[in-house]
């Protein structure tokens, strides 16, 4: 759902998987090593089941979609060469991406070593992915949210000046006819909240929950809610600005 041509070699975008309806199913960060090679890299989506979704488009012999055996592991330190959507080349087969906003830094490397497993070291990734306004979909709200019900625009996720993609007309429409009235907000709650519960305000549903970290949770509500005096699963919701600087 983004321009993929209009990416340099050595450079990484966000980008995404619609259906026909224009719901995303999944996001991703895209890498163009050069003009033969792009990876895809897949936080939470199934990469075999995505490309065999692909495989219905590729039209040349010589295209292959082949899920990579690959290593990431991030850390919230600066990076060492990648910024911004640039990515670096660190060798032994590692790549560096700069994956920090503006209130912290954070790199995420890939490579063909095995990551250290450190459970609380993902549960800080996630939070920090929420709190940046980085939908993490599990799988029952994939292919349920526009690319701007998911305010993917403050990650310059998608375009709607490119050529035809699945979903790009619905994309499109909603864009230019200034349809959108729902995006993301952010919410901190007393104790984790369960993702596709129900968000209320005086007992009337008005948006849901569709990704949780910890106590933080991102929800589709109006965009002119002001966010006070809202609740789901019982428990209060606290409205907390996202945050920028994950914008590639």
């Amino acid at each position: 759902m983004n321009d993929v041509a209009a990416l340099p070699d050595g450079h990484w975008q966000w980008n995404g998987w619609l259906t026909a309806k224009g719901r995303v199913t999944a996001l991703f960060a895209l890498l163009r090593l050069d003009a033969e090679t792009l990876w895809l890299l897949l936080p939470d989506a199934d990469p075999a089941e995505l490309a065999a979704q692909l495989q219905r488009y590729v039209f040349r012999s010589k295209v292959t979609l082949s899920p990579k055996d690959v290593s990431v592991a991030g850390r919230f330190s600066a990076p060492s060469h990648a910024a911004g959507n640039r990515f670096a080349p660190l060798g032994e087969g590692w790549i560096e991406l700069d994956m920090g906003g503006e209130d912290a830094p954070r790199s995420l490397r890939i490579g063909p070593i095995a990551a250290p497993d450190d459970t609380g070291a993902c549960a800080h990734w996630d939070a920090f992915d929420l709190a940046h306004g980085l939908p993490r979909l599990p799988a029952s709200q994939a292919g349920q949210w526009t690319p701007q019900q998911l305010s993917l625009e403050r990650l310059r996720a998608f375009s709607v000046s490119k050529g035809c993609y699945p979903g790009q007309e619905i994309v499109a429409r909603t864009h230019f006819l200034g349809q959108a009235k729902r995006g993301l907000g952010l919410f901190e709650s007393e104790a984790p909240l369960p993702v596709g519960s129900e968000v209320s305000e005086d007992g009337r549903g008005i948006g849901t929950l569709i990704a949780s970290a910890g106590n933080l949770s991102l929800a589709v509500v109006p965009l002119e809610h002001a966010g006070t005096d809202i609740s789901a699963a019982g428990l209060p919701l606290h409205r907390r600005p996202l945050l920028d600087g994950l914008a590639r």
